[in-house]
């Protein structure tokens, strides 16, 4: 199994499934291949992506280029590792939470890019602004929905956390104080949490030694 993954410092969508892969224990081929080059559409496609981006799953003959269906095929492939909550309701807001952050919040993605090599602090937009009280409110819901389950969104880590690991970085990057949004601490909290796990901090390493 390889997984296609771009710089560690910049490239959110590669560190989505490389998270989930990393919490299933299961040994992969980390394929790294630098962005922002003249080349880097072409060497991603030669390595095997059809959509020349990345990431993309290698398993077998079977290509997967998108980062939201590799985590469902790594959920689908290996049940035992529990990547969605096993309860129904829990796991359809862990569906719900995982998809608004695979198709939303533009002006945060925009406006603050992540880059796990920078520290700075930034007036944000109105519109950024809005994206991070959504941010706090969904957060602040579903952890008090399942805050005795675990410290992670749905109590248990699920593909959800992989997905708002990226965001976290964000937060710490720019300066994001999450008080100023409606947080009461339970966002902080998270953010922390997501940015202490072992793979995050693994993949942290890597962006370092790039």
């Amino acid at each position: 199994m390889q997984l296609l993954i771009g710089d560690k410092a910049w490239s959110t969508w590669s560190m989505r499934p490389w998270l989930v892969l990393a919490r299933t224990g299961r040994p992969f081929e980390e394929v790294a291949i630098r962005l922002r080059q003249d080349d880097t559409p072409a060497r991603i496609r030669e390595a095997g992506s059809p959509s020349s981006k990345v990431p993309a799953l290698i398993d077998g003959g079977l290509v997967v280029w998108d980062s939201l269906a590799i985590c469902e095929y790594l959920a689908e492939l290996m049940p035992q590792a529990n990547l969605w909550p096993r309860d129904r309701a829990a796991r359809a807001l862990a569906r719900a939470a995982t998809a608004e952050m695979h198709s939303g919040f533009g002006a945060l993605r925009q406006e603050c890019p992540m880059d796990l090599k920078l520290r700075t602090k930034l007036a944000i937009s109105d519109a950024t602004q809005n994206d991070v009280r959504r941010i706090v409110a969904l957060w602040g819901d579903l952890r008090g929905r399942q805050a005795d389950e675990g410290p992670f969104l749905l109590g248990g880590w699920s593909i959800a956390d992989a997905f708002f690991t990226p965001v976290a970085t964000r937060f710490r990057t720019y300066g994001v104080d999450l008080a100023q949004y409606g947080d009461d601490g339970v966002a902080a909290d998270y953010n922390q949490t997501l940015l202490s796990t072992p793979e995050f901090l693994d993949w942290e390493r890597g962006a370092v030694a790039e």
